[in-house]
């Protein structure tokens, strides 16, 4: 199984269990905003964000496309050799 199958077959948990996918993202807001105070504003958008990315059936994905699946996975170029950095693009 590569990646890209991983990918794909995680998407489509998340769209299965959307609710408790979303809840599960509230709770990790809720404890982000008690550890990060201040940043309450930045968290809650990452959550909406992140719900609306794993809404395929829900009231969060409001206007919002279920994400594409990915054919083969990450495309790979030139694989780093150690200690080596690849280009940046």
């Amino acid at each position: 199984m590569g990646l890209g199958d991983f990918v794909n077959k995680a998407k489509n948990l998340a769209d299965q269990h959307d609710e408790q996918v979303d809840q599960g993202l509230d709770r990790a807001g809720d404890e982000a905003n008690k550890r990060f105070a201040g940043h309450e504003g930045q968290v809650d958008g990452a959550v909406d964000k992140a719900q609306q990315y794993t809404g395929g059936r829900d009231s969060t994905a409001a206007g919002v496309e279920p994400a594409a699946e990915v054919p083969g996975g990450p495309e790979t170029d030139v694989p780093a050799a150690t200690g080596n950095v690849p280009p940046q693009q």
